[in-house]
């Protein structure tokens, strides 16, 4: 699944509420490094074959300056910016429902017509412009967590890694169960998804260079797997722990930036001497594997685990740089980026489609990994530029608008 998600977890923010500004403006540029992340990795999606994303050999030169971008995507931005997001959407839930409390009104019934809103827009967007939607998971694991939002930050944080431990389970036994399938099953997975064959690849090719009607033949059934078969096994185990590891770091102080420096020291070198080592040691053990099946299930692990140290690394990393007034041109825009990250998010997916798909200008299947990064800097550019303008004027990117507006029943403030 795709690492696209919006900043579902909060309204736009602003001074007021329960949590005091400075912390509130942390957790948007949090959000802001998250939303221009993930489009390292989601601009393979859009450009590539799907099973590029997670087989690097499918498709494109994989050697040189394009072998470079890839394995600083994987070790720096795969899986590590989607969890980061699931994180803040944890803490989103805990504090939203701390400002409806506070002033008067039903957090659960505002939080449930808010992921209302939400599945519809993720619907939408997922058969209408692009499969890789994850706001359709992000519903549906934003459902069940909130329940859980009054937990201690310790039954919180097991509660998180046992249902991270699920997903892993599952990939393990089908890695460790995979010399005994059938080799026929075997044949038809790798066939379609895994290595794709000549054919499949010249009808995914085809479909995404053709009209926004031709494309409806792959993105549709794409979808539907990525909301039932890749939730049930990947997406909701993930995605819901995570959430609720976010819910207690929020209740700890650590994503507020009030905790000591040591936590977010102690979170780099987590980062660094552990988690990029693992995600590091998981391309060798691919590449040693030549990239075959048992690469979907075992070799995947070490990202999976390992990524989640690496996010740490980038809260500890932002959080610093922030408290510490450095380069506070760029964490003003990040910070920018962040309130607007819905707006954002979805504005990543218009261009790229444009950019990519047949109704546009067709680039789907043609650019390297060198082009593709460099689509990613100008797109960065672009909302580090616009996001500040607008909120110059507005107090809220215009989807962080609608959806607040569809939230309340009411006429709210722009």
């Amino acid at each position: 699944m795709s690492e696209a998600a919006p900043s579902v977890a909060t309204e736009s923010i602003s001074t007021e509420g329960v949590a005091p500004a400075r912390c509130q403006v942390q957790l948007d540029v949090l959000r802001g490094l998250a939303v221009l992340g993930i489009l390292v990795m989601n601009i393979q999606a859009f450009s590539m074959p799907m099973a590029t994303y997670v087989n690097p050999t499918v498709w494109g030169d994989l050697t040189g300056l394009n072998y470079a971008v890839w394995l600083g995507s994987h070790l720096l931005a795969d899986q590590k910016f989607m969890a980061l997001f699931s994180v803040l959407f944890g803490a989103g839930i805990v504090l939203f429902a701390e400002r409806a409390e506070a002033k008067g009104h039903s957090a659960t019934a505002l939080h449930y017509r808010r992921l209302f809103w939400l599945l519809l827009f993720g619907l939408a967007h997922a058969y209408l412009l692009w499969f890789g939607d994850i706001l359709v998971l992000y519903a549906v694991c934003g459902a069940v967590v909130f329940w859980a939002r009054r937990w201690s930050v310790v039954s919180l944080m097991t509660a998180g890694l046992l249902l991270l431990s699920v997903s892993s389970l599952i990939y393990l036994f089908f890695g460790l169960s995979l010399p005994h399938w059938p080799a026929a099953q075997v044949a038809a997975m790798i066939d379609e998804s895994w290595q794709p064959t000549a054919e499949v690849l010249a009808r995914e090719l085809a479909a995404y260079r053709g009209g926004w009607l031709e494309q409806m033949a792959l993105r549709v059934p794409t979808a539907i797997e990525f909301q039932t078969f890749l939730l049930l096994i990947w997406g909701f185990w993930r995605a819901a722990g995570l959430m609720l590891i976010g819910m207690a770091l929020y209740k700890s102080g650590i994503l507020g930036g009030t905790r000591p420096t040591g936590i977010y020291l102690a979170f780099i070198a987590a980062a660094l001497l552990i988690g990029l080592p693992l995600v590091a040691y998981g391309v060798y053990w691919n590449t040693a594997s030549e990239w075959g099946l048992s690469s979907m299930f075992l070799g995947s692990q070490f990202n999976y685990w390992g990524s989640v140290l690496v996010m740490l690394g980038w809260i500890g990393v932002l959080t610093l740089v922030y408290q510490s007034g450095a380069m506070s041109w760029l964490t003003a825009r990040l910070a920018a980026v962040g309130r607007m990250a819905f707006t954002n998010y979805l504005m990543q997916t218009v261009i790229c489609v444009f950019l990519f798909y047949g109704h546009g200008l067709g680039w789907f299947g043609d650019l390297e990994r060198s082009g593709q990064i460099l689509v990613v800097f100008a797109i960065w550019a672009l909302q580090l530029w616009y996001s500040p303008l607008w909120l110059s004027r507005f107090r809220q990117g215009p989807l962080e608008w609608l959806w607040r507006r569809l939230t309340y029943g009411r006429r709210v403030e722009r």
